[in-house]
């Protein structure tokens, strides 16, 4: 166990002093920490080695002559490359350098020993396999054309015969050339043998970095696409599976494309081509997502955020390489949700502001008119004896301040009773009662109003319209309200009629009127409360604004439904729809037992503030076509 531990242990200190000896600009990158480790420990490792066998040689040798001692003092150079490196960080640079050394100690060498015909002229082939390490394409050319240039120089010097005479004997010179191709050999092998641990390092470090980047590409809820110019998908990271619930193949090419909603296409691909341009662009954008489950024809889409960048921002780059673009997409869905939310809340609080000028604008006339007159013939009564008032008089400012009171009662009663209503608090007490009878006696209390409008009213009651049960209080102020707008908003000369039938197990009552109409965007709006409609004649009668949005919230309570036809300048119809027997729905007490009680407590529909929630009501109020 021992003798395998400590090779390791040597090797670990081998590689933390070769490790203590790199450029800090190799020290964070693996394979470049790798490259100047190869470089530097077969050098120091072969000059220790030559510097500890020099003793020996000199020992079986003897004196040296003055090539091998200049061979010898060569040995230096390595360890002076090694400094070199670790000092600057010039890996080609060093391999320069290296070669410039190898190639000068085999021209010396050879120089002495026979030119080209020496054993160390092998060694010239050695020179740009040893540059191979170098991964630079300029490193090797200029070591090829070195190793060229030294072969020629030696060819040349020797046929010229420049260089000293050697006349070794046939067996030295099969004992050199032996010796320097078998160094060469092993030399070269351990090239190989460096080039291959580097190039299985690099192959390591490339997988490790590939597993990196996918265990990021499959854990990031965010989706990462690489597109062509024209939008068609070339990679897309596994995280859009569980985004669009589909498979990722489906997804390449125009995939995508397909999916992406039709009015937000313009813009997706805009944005895709600004980035293949070289601009980072940012684009919002719907997707279809595959439904959950087998109903394959429901349409579901989600909000996505696609950030684009291109992929080589390099402007430079050349112009017949097509432009492709990285997106980095992201559901948004909760955050656009989110927005409506807010818009909806924004939407409200405006309509309410709305609603509380308009029962300021409303109020102050509704209320201080009356208040006015109550408290001017009230003085004036006070003060009788001084304005020598008579008895008609007196009786005149006291029918005056009792009409004022009156309406001033039912403006309260009208707020009160909308506020019931809104709150959920308004009770209906259902009886049986006889729907004619009722609607007779509204039109007569109300036909004293029409004829000094000028207003002829006309009323068509079958005799033998069923008994109903409901609130026959909330039927009459359906009624009254109903006629009274209608002779109210009707020029002198007009006509309003009102019509009762049975549709069914419905009581159907039908008032129109020939007077100025309503015009068509302030038909969307009917019903709310405090809104008038129309600008030319809201100025010209009284009223709070909140007759139809009571007769809406009565007929709602009652389970019935209205609808309102008009055009501007041609009149008005108001259709209203209620059972004939009315049945409230059961409130269930804490035990789960039905109540006994005949009193219903409803909440009425939710107030349509806004005309998005006036759309979502089309049984409520409809437009004559």
């Amino acid at each position: 166990m021992s003798r395998s531990a400590r090779p390791v242990t040597v090797l670990s200190i081998i590689r933390d002093c070769l490790d203590a000896l790199l450029h800090p600009s190799a020290r964070y990158d693996a394979l470049t920490r790798a490259r100047h480790r190869a470089f530097m420990a077969p050098r120091l490792l072969g000059s220790l080695a030559a510097f500890a066998a020099f003793p020996v040689y000199l020992a079986m040798r003897g004196a040296p002559n003055a090539i091998e001692v200049a061979a010898f003092a060569w040995l230096i150079a390595p360890i002076m490359l090694s400094w070199f490196l670790s000092r600057t960080g010039r890996y080609e640079g060093a391999h320069v350098l290296s070669s410039l050394a190898l190639a000068g100690l085999i021209m010396v060498i050879a120089a002495t020993t026979g030119g080209i015909e020496s054993f160390a002229a092998v060694w010239l082939v050695v020179v740009p396999l040893e540059a191979a390490l170098s991964a630079s394409r300029r490193v090797v050319a200029f070591a090829s054309l070195l190793a060229l240039s030294c072969a020629g120089i030696l060819i040349l010097v020797s046929q010229f015969g420049w260089l000293p005479h050697a006349d070794p004997s046939a067996a030295e010179r099969g004992v050199l050339m032996a010796l320097g191709v078998a160094s060469a050999t092993l030399y070269a092998a351990g090239l190989a043998f460096g080039a291959e641990s580097l190039a299985r390092t690099s192959v390591a470090l490339l997988s490790r970095e590939e597993e990196r980047y996918r265990l990021l590409a499959r854990n990031m809820s965010d989706v990462i696409s690489r597109h062509r110019r024209n939008g068609a998908v070339q990679f897309i990271s596994p995280a859009v599976e569980a985004m669009l619930g589909m498979p990722l193949a489906q997804l390449l090419g125009h995939g995508l494309f397909d999916r992406v909603h039709v009015a937000d296409r313009p813009a997706y691909l805009t944005a895709l081509s600004d980035a293949a341009r070289g601009d980072v662009r940012s684009v919002e954008f719907r997707l279809r997502r595959e439904p959950d489950g087998s109903e394959r024809g429901q349409v579901d889409f989600i909000w996505v955020e696609m950030r684009c960048r291109p992929l080589d921002p390099n402007p430079n780059r050349d112009a017949a390489q097509e432009a492709e673009v990285v997106g980095v997409m992201r559901d948004i869905t909760d955050r656009k949700l989110s927005e409506q939310a807010f818009d909806q809340a924004r939407s409200a609080a405006e309509a309410a502001d709305a609603a509380k000028t308009r029962f300021l604008a409303t109020m102050s006339h509704e209320l201080r008119t009356p208040l006015n007159a109550i408290i001017g013939f009230s003085e004036m009564i006070a003060q009788e004896q001084t304005l020598m008032l008579s008895a008609a008089q007196r009786k005149e400012y006291a029918q005056l301040i009792n009409d004022s009171g009156q309406h001033l009662l039912s403006v309260v009663n009208g707020i009160l009773d909308m506020s019931k209503m809104e709150s959920g608090n308004f009770e209906i007490a259902s009886e049986p009662f006889a729907p004619r009878a009722s609607l007779m006696h509204c039109c007569n209390l109300l036909a004293l109003k029409a004829r000094e409008n000028g207003v002829d009213l006309v009323t068509d009651a079958p005799q033998d319209l069923p008994v109903m049960t409901g609130d026959p209080r909330a039927f009459k102020q359906i009624v009254l309200n109903l006629v009274a707008n209608a002779i109210k908003f009707t020029e002198r000369g007009g006509q309003v009629s009102v019509v009762a039938s049975v549709s069914g197990s419905q009581l159907a009552l039908r008032i129109s009127d020939n007077g100025v109409g309503i015009a068509p965007d302030d038909l969307k709006r009917i019903g709310a409360p405090f809104f008038q409609a129309g600008k030319t004649y809201q100025r010209r009668h009284e009223g709070t604004g909140l007759g139809l949005s009571i007769v809406k919230s009565l007929v709602a309570l009652h389970l019935g439904e209205m609808t309102v036809q008009s055009r501007l300048g041609e009149g008005t119809a108001v259709t209203v729809k209620l059972p004939l027997v009315y049945t409230p729905p059961q409130a269930k007490p804490a035990d789960g037992m039905p109540a006994e009680s005949k009193i219903a407590t409803l909440t009425p529909a939710l107030r349509p503030e806004t005309l998005e929630q006036l759309h979502e009501q089309p049984a409520l109020v409809k437009k004559s076509a």
